[in-house]
């Protein structure tokens, strides 16, 4: 038999090593095992923020034109806009009740004739109605025994002078004729005054007195120039002094009330005295200034609104009673802030609103923007852009079909 390869057993002190050698190799190989799944995916989670980060940083909607392109376009800077700061609200015009006159007859008597219909323009002096009055008749009557009684005191007085210088009179009849004769004048200006006070002119009285006819007809005169608002007066009324209804009511034009019905939320910022703007569409671009005259104690339940009054100055006569209105209030002082014009401005189609801004007039940047104010134009920029910048004023919305389109577009 073949001799087998003697095998000298290891020391004991070799044999340990190598079994500690192996359990740290094993040891090693589990520690590998257990640290890359765990280690690995931590990593990556540290490094993915980075990543996005960058990506986000680095995000920008640009477009570029070529030279035929901008010409369809208008660029201008950044700038500044006056706003006022105001609310806004629409309302009815309305007639100035406080101003309302009602036209009454001084005294009784039957009415002869309505000269005025309601919603009639009358100027002040302009007959309303007219009244056959006995008691005209009666100052009529009164009226022209004074005038002859002047006119034979007048007589009198002459005579009894006459008779003084011929010799055949004496002074104390003179003295009386005087008094008789100061007496009638006075009677005769009493009953002229009377006429008077039943609106007769003062041609109108000398006609009685000239032709000695009584006239019982008293003619009743607007007191001011404004719109007839009620008319109760008809042919064959008999009238008393203050009995309602007055035959006439007549409304004041030159003021009117405009009146409107506010915000809840705005109305802790209306105060009275403050200015007012009102338009009306049946005059477009005119415009009618005001104060607010009364702000309402209470909120409508229902809609959540407050009732606000204002006078508005109609010197003109233009406005008309239940003319739809809207107007503006300012609630403080204007204010010159960063705008740029309404047609830079683009509404995206989740709501944001955008501009395009340009350093070298061929690329072109899209930028979010938080707007405020809108007027006159102009669009209040609150976030966004700096004082300077370059925007597109006229052709935004060019810039963002081209976007959406697409290079070829």
């Amino acid at each position: 038999m073949a001799s087998q390869p003697h095998r000298f057993p290891l020391p004991r002190t070799r044999r340990s090593w190598l079994i500690v050698a192996a359990v740290i190799a094993a040891a090693v190989a589990s520690g590998l095992y257990v640290w890359s799944p765990i280690a690995a995916p931590t990593a990556q989670r540290q490094a993915k923020p980075r990543t996005e980060r960058a990506t986000a940083q680095a995000e920008k909607v640009e477009v570029e034109l070529t030279a035929d392109q901008v010409k369809t376009v208008t660029i201008a800077p950044v700038g500044q806009a006056r706003f006022d700061i105001s609310r806004k609200a629409v309302g009815n015009m309305d007639f100035n009740q406080n101003t309302l006159v009602q036209v009454f007859t001084p005294y009784q008597g039957r009415v002869i004739s309505a000269n005025v219909n309601l919603g009639d323009r009358v100027e002040r002096g302009q007959i309303l109605f007219t009244v056959d009055s006995p008691d005209l008749l009666q100052a009529s009557s009164a009226l022209i025994a004074a005038a002859g009684v002047l006119n034979l005191q007048n007589r009198t007085l002459k005579r009894v002078n006459d008779n003084l210088r011929g010799g055949g009179g004496a002074q104390k009849d003179v003295d009386q004729a005087i008094s008789d004769q100061q007496t009638a004048e006075g009677a005769l200006r009493a009953a002229r005054d009377v006429m008077r006070i039943y609106g007769k002119t003062d041609e109108e009285v000398d006609r009685i007195v000239t032709e000695r006819r009584a006239d019982s007809t008293l003619m009743v005169r607007s007191p001011l120039a404004g719109y007839v608002t009620a008319r109760n007066a008809a042919p064959g009324l008999l009238l008393q002094p203050g009995n309602a209804p007055a035959p006439i009511t007549l409304a004041d034009a030159k003021s009117m009330w405009m009146i409107a019905n506010v915000p809840e939320a705005d109305s802790a910022l209306l105060q009275v005295g403050q200015q007012v703007q009102a338009r009306v569409s049946a005059l477009p671009g005119k415009t009618f200034d005001g104060t607010i005259s009364v702000v309402g104690a209470t909120v409508d339940p229902q809609t959540r609104r407050t009732m606000v009054r204002s006078e508005i100055a109609d010197p003109d006569h233009a406005l008309r009673a239940g003319m739809f209105a809207d107007f503006t209030i300012r609630i403080g002082a204007p204010i010159e802030t960063l705008a740029v014009p309404a047609n830079a401005i683009v509404r995206e189609g989740d709501g944001t609103m955008t501009v395009w801004l340009t350093t070298d007039r061929l690329r072109f940047e899209k930028r979010n923007v938080k707007i405020g104010l809108r007027q006159n134009g102009f669009v209040q920029i609150l976030e966004g852009v700096r004082p300077g910048d370059l925007v597109v004023t006229d052709g935004a919305l060019f810039l963002t079909n081209k976007l959406v389109g697409g290079p070829s577009d």
